[in-house]
């Protein structure tokens, strides 16, 4: 395996750590938030969350190109601070991957606390724990099964991310240029046994995935 295709490897399950790593802890409020309450911006926010699901993600990527480009918000706030842009950088490949991947940490976690009930934490108030308490002593140890899910399908899902990291990394190699674009590169090139490389690792990789998904969440047994 050549050179450029071990640098894309490396960058891709850096990329899919960093933010698996950080949907968790934003992911994690929002879901119990979602989990828990009764206003009625429940639906907009939970809508809100879900829109990478049904998006192009050419979409959110130019969108979020926008946001982040020398005359957008995000932008004029990183050049006060003094960062610089955000496209096409690793720290911009981050961000467009958190949202783009954020509906499959969310909901997981969310469906995992929403089958808790109310019984548990009513028990965890009688013997006065406080809610803080209440949320890592009860809340997230029963709802375990829902982080596994998450972190694995957001990890997953980063690493096969295409169309929403060539739009906001473009094609830098050793920044930006993740597996599945090196794999459009090799086909672009006519390079076919390299990208059937590529290409078989990715599917060996997700069915590892899914099969881990299915064979260590109790949760996915019960219900398959």
């Amino acid at each position: 395996m050549e050179t450029p295709d071990l640098d894309a490897i490396w960058l891709t399950l850096k990329l899919a750590t960093v933010v698996t790593i950080l949907l968790l802890i934003v992911g994690t409020p929002i879901a119990w938030w979602l989990a828990r309450t009764r206003s009625a911006y429940k639906g907009m926010v939970g809508a809100v969350v879900a829109l990478p699901l049904v998006l192009p993600p050419t979409v959110l990527g130019f969108y979020l190109l926008v946001a982040m480009g020398p005359n957008g918000p995000v932008g004029q706030l990183t050049q006060t601070l003094g960062l610089g842009l955000l496209p096409f950088t690793f720290p911009g490949l981050v961000i467009a991957s958190v949202f783009y991947s954020l509906p499959f940490v969310v909901q997981p976690i969310q469906n995992a606390f929403e089958a808790i009930g109310e019984r548990p934490l009513e028990v965890a108030a009688t013997l006065r724990a406080s809610p803080w308490d209440t949320f890592w002593s009860v809340a997230v140890p029963l709802a375990r099964p829902g982080f596994l899910s998450g972190a694995i399908l957001g990890f997953a899902h980063t690493v096969g991310e295409f169309g929403i990291v060539l739009m906001i990394g473009g094609n830098i190699p050793g920044k930006t240029r993740v597996v599945s674009v090196q794999i459009y590169d090799h086909v672009e090139a006519l390079e076919y046994a390299q990208a059937h490389w590529l290409a078989g690792g990715m599917v060996i990789f997700s069915f590892l995935v899914l099969l881990a998904l299915y064979t260590f969440n109790p949760a996915r047994r019960q219900t398959a």
